[in-house]
């Protein structure tokens, strides 16, 4: 109800994908929800690229988690999209990639529509797929890949993960959080049977102007991170589809040295 007495129409929720960090992959429909907006909540991931979308005359608030770091607990979150719906106020909550990857979006959506309010989830691209691609390393390659594993490298205290069976599967493995986790994921994954010299590829900044593209191999990825002081966010692939990127690029300087050649 309102001062007057009459009831207030609930608003709805949108649980964005910004993507990986580019705001050319922006769907039309974030883009459409963004700019419908009354509020905006927006995530530590959601770069500044994106954040200039934003419409000037609607307010925004960061409610980000960086490691160690969060701006307001998850259970406070929900019940102020919650909150801001029972205003009557169409509300646009941005996460990096997809809401549903690694995300939390399943929680808040889970909270929203148990409290009665509209709520909608829109995708987006998720770094595993945007950052490998913008590295011109493929997640899967016949002959060498025939499936993707995304693992989460962020936990309270162990990774409850079967190393294992992780090892054994051939697939390319993309941990999303691990940087500090890189002493395990080299020494369970090498215990699990992958051999010392498999590729890996550390991307810091994917999708962003100053990605940065590590290639080391498993037995190597601890020292890399440090030597190379990786920050956060990164993303760490496991697989021999890593290879590809040289392949890839090579081509590339193959076809421009003889361009070169041709109009000299």
């Amino acid at each position: 109800m309102d001062g007057q007495g009459k009831k207030i129409r609930a608003g709805k929720v949108w649980l964005v994908g910004a993507g990986p960090g580019d705001a050319e992959l922006l769907t039309l429909k974030a883009l459409r929800a963004i700019n419908s907006a009354d509020v905006i909540f927006y995530d530590y991931l959601v770069s500044a690229e994106i954040r200039a979308l934003f419409p000037k005359n609607i307010p925004s608030f960061y409610v980000g988690k960086a490691k160690n770091k969060h701006s307001i607990a998850q259970e406070n979150l929900n019940q102020l999209l919650v909150s801001q719906a029972q205003l009557g106020l169409n509300v646009c909550r941005i996460k990096g990639g997809d809401p549903f990857v690694f995300g939390r979006g399943g929680e808040e959506l889970l909270a929203l529509r148990t409290a009665g309010i509209d709520a909608d989830v829109i995708p987006g691209i998720t770094s595993a797929s945007g950052c490998s691609t913008y590295a011109d390393i493929p997640l899967t390659h016949r002959g060498l890949s025939q499936g993707c594993t995304f693992v989460t490298g962020h936990a309270e205290k162990n990774l409850d993960v079967n190393w294992d069976a992780l090892a054994q599967l051939k697939h390319t493995l993309v941990f999303y959080m691990g940087l500090t986790r890189a002493n395990d994921i080299s020494a369970k994954l090498l215990a699990g049977g992958l051999a010392a010299d498999t590729p890996v590829a550390i991307i810091e900044n994917g999708c962003r102007k100053d990605q940065r593209n590590i290639i080391s191999t498993l037995s190597e990825l601890p020292a890399d991170v440090i030597r190379e002081q990786v920050q956060s966010p990164a993303l760490i692939i496991v697989g021999e589809v890593v290879r590809m990127k040289e392949k890839l690029q090579s081509t590339v300087k193959a076809h421009a040295a003889e361009a070169h050649y041709l109009l000299a």
